[in-house]
Parts: structure tokens; C-alpha cells; sequence
């Protein structure tokens, strides 16, 4: 048995091997640390045993299947404490997920965020017992009666719900056992100290609203403690930067029990928003975009047409108008088809870029709204480009481009993805191979890193996702580049090639900001309110020293305004520091100060978010330098002070 390993090396055997076993003959020290295996590019268990010539990775906390298992081991040993803490709780589900694990849980008396300290102590004590974690299976019948004599009613709904034939594994340490596919650590121990409990929140068992709430705690675990404490840090300063309770201080937007996950956006908020669709408009038109808008409401026939009735009418809201079905739209995909296909088209036209910022609805459930983050409706900023086989590439390049532009001037870094085929994919071997060529050739032109994610395409097509890195290191999924054969075929979508025949254009959906929204609420968090000064809702505040230089503040309001300059002017008769605190709470980028001298020589004292105390300057060239700035949507003042 032949055994390939990551860097190209291998290992022969001349009997079946565990993979901890495989990972033991390499060096005890990659044992030690090793939590799973991939074999062929799927994830095993630690136990697996391999009996046939395969590619293996060793996979430690390092990686991210790896960490994974070691996060799922961890929900283990903390399900393991609330059953000794807690021993009527029935337990649900206790998945691993992208920052550590949780656990839903059904208590018999609900607990408080002040237990988890108790359940962590407990934890503790079950990785000292270093109790090895033994996997078996049983037919379905044993596997239910097990369940049932644990009075685990949760987990018997899971049993019966798996198939006929299905593999029934349950994983044991110590006196617990539990339902799981795995993979897991091989004994409590391994999973370390860098573990920590973070929250508790409220859960429906299987997400249906109609389910009984579950608590669900929400925990956190690394290979490294000083991993754990670099997170905890920055889960301190997201905390901070809560665009919720920013947005609620500077006063963007807010919400209310009238409309739940339907924003109100404020007037300084309007301002913000107004300003990036300025953004927007300015960059689209420079890009060949021109701007569309489609009709909020369709009806059905139209959406059974693009397939959104069928699959997505339960995230749909609907209405009837003169005895027909009516549906908001989710999504302006079909609207901007409808444009496309309301008059001939040749390939003189391609590509037509059409733009839309449209506003959408989805039933989101009430547990998942959050903030501007998880809303019901938004301003999705969509682009729907229609297009001939041979313009692929260079309208992706021209697409990556633009997100690339939008994400550098707001000081993101970000990773691409290209994801292709799925198994349930729809349209032609040659119409898939010839897309994916053309997204694969535009990024390795434009010289762009990117990782592949194998079948992780849309059904109608593959794609590329932008994931942006903001200021404290967090991960968010804003711009995509969809090709799409399903829609241009569902509505019979043509156009006249040079050729005087009847082709079907090729459509691109894409994305820069995402939803209007969501990224406002990643820019609040990603700037901590302090955004640099072409964005700011207010760009310069006023302060007169007394109420007689009240006079004087105020024309140097009037010359800001008609220089296009957002101004506020505090008029209150407050101490000059009381109201220096406040604008600096406020976290406007300027701040004017005036008294006797600036008076008397046309003087403005400058504070800047950014350095603080500038001095004196000349009214008119104080103007200037900040309309440069503005120009140049320079990001001066996107930082505070440190």
C-alpha cells in the first residue's frame, strides 16, 4: 500500500494503517499534534484505517479541517460538563462552525450567562481526565433504543431522520457518548487549554420558529492559547466598533419595533448612503454601466419563469392584485432580463452592462436579523452584463478591476475564490468548460491570487467571490462575479451575431458592495465610525469660543457651505472643551475654532481627527486643502488619533 503525502513524498505499508498510526510513523510529534486526515481531498477520522493507495494529509490544528475537528472535540467535552452540571438537559446539535463551536441545548431551568464559568471549570477537569474518545456504530434500531434510554429526544428525531441504510456512528469519552459522524481528537486531553466559552443566545430546534427554544451556547477553541487570546481581543474591539451601537450614537439609522429588520435610515445616515451611491454612479459610468430601474413587484408568471417560485418562494413576501399573484421582488435578476429582452439585440450591442441598485425583500427570520448586517429589505447593488462567448474574459477582468478599485480606495485587503461545476449544475459540458476557462484566464491575467473551490458553483454557472479583510482582521463575503446559462435560457434570451443568426447571449450577475446596507454597516465597524472625510455625513464643526464670536462662526458656516462642504455650527453656550469632547465623540473629521484673533485676521484655529491641534490657518486655504481631500477621497481622517 502506497501512501502519497502533502509535499509529494511517500510511505509504503504492507498492512491497513490507522491515520493517527500513519501520522505516528511519520514523527511522533506530527502524531501528537495531528487531528484528522484527508484522504483523496475528503476529511477522516483520526481512526480511519487506510487499506488502498491514496494521497493523504495529515491535517493539524493549522489547517482548517483541522481545527474543525478540534473545535468539535471541544463542543463534545463542553456537552460532557452541562450533563454533569445539568443532568435533565437534553442535547440537540453541536456543530463546529467558521469562529469555534456551539452547542443548543434544551435545559430543564434555563441558564445564565454566569453558569458558563461553571460549565468551563467543569471542562477543565474532563480534558485533565484524558479520556480517549472511542467511535462505534450500531444498526438503527439499537442506535434509537440507545438514544431513548438516555432520554434524548433530540437526538432520536436525528436518528429517524437519516436514511435507510445510513451509518449510525456514535463517538464515547468516559460516561458520555453522543451521536456524531466525527472526525474527532483521539483523547480529551488533545484538545488543549485554548478553549473558552463566549456567549449564550436563543435558538429554535432546526431553526423553524414553530420549534421549541433551545439555549444555545456559543464557544471558541485554537491550537495555541495565544491564538485564543489574540481572538478574544479582537471579539473585544468588534464589541467597540458594533455597528449597531455606533450607528445608534452618531445617529445613521435605527430600528423599531414597527418594522422588524426594516431599517430607518437618519439624516446624517441618508447623507452616508447618498454619498457611496454618488460613489457608485461616478465609477459605473466611468465603467460603460448605464443605470436601470425595475419595478419592485412582478408577478408570479414571471417569477415561476426565472425558477424563483419554486425554489424560493418561502423567502418570498406576495400579495394579490386584480385576482393574480403577486411577488416583491428578492432579487432584480429578473427585471433587468426583462430590459435586456424589450428589444432586438445584435452583437453590435454586447456587451450591455446594466446597473441597478433595486431595492429587495426577503422573510428573513426574526432570530437571524442583526443590525443593517441581516435585514428584510435592502439596496443590493447589482450589475447584470449580457454578453457574446469570445467577451467573457475581458468583462471579468474589466469586473474585477472596478471591486478591485472599490475595496482598495476603502483600505480593504481581500482573497479571491474561484468556485466551479456542482454536481447539480445544469447546461452543457462545453458551456461549463468554456466559463470556467474564461473566469479562471481573467484572474490569472490580472494576476490575481485565488484558491479554487472545487463543485462550489452555482447550479446555473461558476463564480468568483471577493472575501474583504477588514481593520481588525475580519472576513466578510461582499462582491461576486456569477455566469449564469440558466436565466438568458428560461426567457429565451437572443441576440443577431455576425454571422445574421440567432445566438443566446451569455449573462454575468455581479456585485460590488453587496447589499447598500451590509456595507454600510462593515464600513461603521471597519472605520469605527470615524470614516474619512469625502464620506462623513458631517465634515467640519464649528466652535466659537463665546456667544460674540457667534457672528464670525457663523460666516465661516456660510463660506464651508458654499464651498459644497458639510458643516455643522455649535451655537450652544458651552465651555470650548465641553464641545470639542462632544465633536470628537462624534468623530467628525474637522473641527474650526474660533475667537478674538481668528476674528480679527480671518483666522480659523484647526483640529483634526487625525493629528489633533493644526493651528491656525487662513479661512480660504483651510477650504482648499479640504476640498483636495475631498476630491481625492483621501483617507486622512479615517483613523483616530492614537
Amino acid at each position: 500500500m502506497k501512501v502519497t503525502l502533502k509535499d509529494g513524498s511517500f510511505k509504503e505499508f504492507d498492512q491497513p494503517m490507522s491515520v493517527i498510526d500513519i501520522a505516528a510513523s511519520i514523527s511522533s510529534g506530527l502524531a501528537r499534534m495531528a487531528c484528522g486526515g484527508e484522504i483523496d481531498g475528503e476529511s477522516v477520522d483520526l481512526r480511519h484505517v487506510v487499506d488502498n493507495d491514496c494521497q493523504l494529509n495529515i491535517l493539524t490544528a493549522r489547517d482548517e479541517k483541522g481545527l474543525a475537528a478540534l473545535r468539535h472535540t471541544a463542543s463534545h467535552v463542553m456537552a460532557q460538563a452541562v450533563k454533569r452540571l445539568y443532568p435533565d438537559a437534553k442535547l440537540a446539535i453541536g456543530p463546529s462552525i467558521a469562529d469555534g463551536f456551539y452547542y443548543d441545548i434544551d435545559f430543564a431551568n434555563p441558564i445564565a450567562a454566569e453558569d458558563l464559568e461553571k460549565i468551563e471549570a467543569e471542562m477543565k477537569k474532563i480534558v485533565k481526565e484524558g479520556l480517549p474518545l472511542k467511535r462505534f456504530t450500531l444498526p438503527r434500531e439499537e442506535a434509537l433504543a440507545l438514544m431513548r434510554q438516555k432520554e434524548e429526544p433530540y437526538k432520536v428525531e436525528l436518528i429517524e431522520d437519516l436514511p435507510e441504510g445510513e451509518e449510525i456512528s456514535f463517538y464515547e469519552q468516559g460516561e458520555f457518548t453522543d451521536l456524531c459522524a466525527g472526525p474527532h481528537l483521539m483523547n480529551t486531553k488533545d484538545v488543549g487549554k485554548a478553549y473558552k466559552l463566549m456567549s449564550i443566545a436563543g435558538a429554535y430546534w432546526r431553526g423553524n420558529e414553530h420549534n421549541k427554544m433551545l439555549t444555545r451556547i456559543y464557544a471558541t477553541a485554537f491550537g495555541k492559547k495565544e491564538e485564543l487570546e489574540a481572538y478574544i481581543t479582537m471579539m473585544e474591539e468588534a464589541k467597540k466598533r458594533d455597528h449597531r451601537k455606533l450607528g445608534k450614537e452618531l445617529g445613521l439609522f435605527m430600528m423599531h419595533d414597527a418594522g422588524p429588520g426594516f431599517p430607518f435610515f437618519l439624516p446624517k445616515g441618508m447623507v452616508l448612503k447618498n454619498t457611496l451611491m454618488e460613489y457608485w454612479r461616478e465609477i459605473h459610468k466611468k465603467a460603460g454601466y448605464v443605470e436601470i430601474s425595475t419595478p419592485i413587484m412582478l408577478n408570479r408568471s414571471l417569477w415561476e419563469t426565472s425558477g424563483h417560485w419554486d425554489h424560493y418562494k418561502n423567502n418570498m413576501y406576495t400579495t394579490v392584485i386584480d385576482q393574480q399573484d403577486f411577488a416583491i421582488k428578492p432579487m432584480n435578476c429578473p427585471g433587468g432580463v426583462l430590459v435586456y429582452a424589450s428589444e432586438p439585440r445584435s452583437y453590435r450591442d454586447l456587451p450591455l452592462r446594466l446597473g441597478e441598485v433595486g431595492l429587495v425583500h426577503r422573510h428573513e427570520k426574526s432570530g437571524q436579523l442583526h443590525g443593517l448586517m441581516r435585514v428584510r429589505c435592502f439596496n443590493q447593488d447589482d450589475a447584470h452584463i449580457f454578453m457574446t462567448p469570445e467577451q467573457i474574459k475581458e468583462e471579468i477582468k474589466g469586473v474585477a478591476t472596478l471591486i478591485n478599485e472599490v475595496y482598495t480606495l476603502f483600505g480593504f485587503a481581500y482573497h479571491v475564490e474561484l468556485s466551479t461545476r456542482p454536481e447539480d449544475s445544469m447546461g452543457s459540458d462545453e458551456d461549463w468548460e468554456m466559463a470556467t476557462e474564461g473566469l479562471r484566464s481573467a484572474l490569472d491575467e490580472l494576476g490575481l491570487d485565488y484558491v479554487v473551490n472545487e463543485g462550489d458553483g452555482a447550479f446555473y454557472g461558476p463564480k468568483i467571490d471577493f472575501h474583504l479583510v477588514d481593520a481588525i482582521g475580519r472576513t466578510w463575503q461582499c462582491g461576486t462575479i456569477q455566469l449564469d446559462f440558466q436565466l438568458p435560457q428560461r426567457f429565451e434570451l437572443e441576440y443577431q451575431g455576425a454571422d445574421g443568426e440567432k445566438h443566446r447571449p451569455i449573462m454575468i450577475h455581479r456585485v460590488a458592495f453587496g447589499s447598500i446596507e451590509r456595507f454600510i454597516g462593515i464600513l461603521i465597524e471597519h472605520f469605527a465610525g470615524a470614516f474619512p472625510t469625502w464620506l462623513a455625513p458631517v465634515q467640519v464643526k464649528v466652535l466659537p469660543i463665546s456667544d460674540k464670536f457667534a457672528q464670525y462662526g457663523d460666516s465661516v458656516r456660510k463660506q464651508l457651505e458654499e464651498a459644497g462642504i458639510r458643516v455643522e455650527f455649535d451655537t450652544r453656550s458651552e465651555k470650548i472643551g465641553y464641545k470639542i469632547r462632544e465633536a470628537q465623540m462624534q468623530k467628525i473629521p474637522y473641527m474650526l475654532i474660533v475667537g478674538q484673533k481668528e476674528q480679527e485676521e480671518g483666522l480659523v484655529a484647526v483640529r483634526s481627527r487625525a493629528v489633533g491641534d493644526e493651528g491656525q490657518k487662513m479661512l480660504d486655504a483651510f477650504i482648499e486643502e479640504i476640498k483636495e481631500e475631498i476630491k481625492n477621497k483621501a483617507v486622512r481622517g479615517a483613523k483616530e488619533k492614537e
